[in-house]
């Protein structure tokens, strides 16, 4: 693997990962399009370690803010403020661990074709949009309770179906229950964290003791800070931009990704 390689393919998944537009389909599609080798399990691995350290240093306050909950000492509205956002968090989680356990061998092997990818993409987009435009888009943060948490960790299982996007469909959840875009895509990032590690955690137990290939250290290293940055700056962009814009961008970006797919399958013999 090249260090251009790595730079292009931590850039895709630091992106990729926090836009709704699907990490999967573009993980998928840009080796495809170039002949690049599957760089295998390990680079996968420091790539979600990469966007799972954005996470934890975009939003540092609002972690610190969970360990002053659950460390003892005297109550206060920022340690009840740091348990609350803590139990959302495990909350919305439940969801996703126990379905990606139960059930994603079953997606790998039956649900993992580039024509699922793109019918994922385009219907993910027509639901973006219908919510788009029926959502009252008014709740901040702190109005968040326990059945909005829930109801969006249950949005989130549903992104293990290659071509969903797990930030697009909690996002999409978000402001299915009125939640302003900004505060919608906010939490969707903080849910996200916890996932992120859970199946980082899952595929570096299954490499073992295998170690570091052989010429690969410098390219991971470099993967690694590629989809770290990309994702800080990600995370930074789409909190501000949609404070102010609609998502109708992603939704069209993502029909004609959707499309581009198709033509590929029928045309070029694309099959991830």
């Amino acid at each position: 693997m090249t260090l251009f390689e790595s730079i292009v393919l931590g850039v895709v998944q630091g992106v990729t990962e926090f836009l709704p537009i699907s990490s999967t389909a573009h993980l998928i599609l840009v080796p495809w399009a170039f002949h690049w080798q599957d760089p295998g399990l390990t680079f996968d691995v420091v790539l979600h370690a990469g966007t799972l350290l954005a996470i934890l240093a975009y939003f540092w306050k609002d972690w610190f803010g969970v360990l002053l909950g659950v460390l003892p000492g005297r109550p206060s509205p920022e340690k009840r403020g740091g348990r609350r956002l803590l139990g959302l968090i495990v909350l919305g989680t439940i969801p996703g661990a126990l379905v990606g356990v139960l059930a994603e061998r079953a997606v790998e092997t039956w649900l993992r074709s580039a024509a699922i990818i793109a019918c994922s993409l385009i219907g993910l987009a027509l639901l973006l949009w219908w919510v788009e435009k029926r959502s009252v888009k008014s709740r901040s943060l702190e109005g968040l309770y326990w059945l909005d948490s829930l109801l969006v960790g249950c949005a989130q299982a549903i992104a293990l179906i290659p071509g969903v996007s797990r930030s697009g469909i909690t996002i999409t959840a978000g402001l299915f229950r009125g939640f302003t875009r900004a505060t919608a895509a906010r939490f969707s990032f903080l849910l996200s964290a916890p996932i992120i590690a859970g199946a980082g955690l899952k595929k570096a137990m299954e490499l073992g003791a295998a170690g570091i290939p052989a010429g690969m250290a410098m390219p991971m290293l470099v993967g690694f800070l590629a989809s770290f940055l990309s994702g800080f700056l990600t995370i930074w962009f789409l909190l501000r931009y949609l404070q102010r814009n609609t998502l109708e961008v992603f939704i069209i970006y993502r029909i004609v990704l959707g499309a581009v797919i198709f033509f590929l399958i029928f045309f070029a013999g694309f099959q991830p």
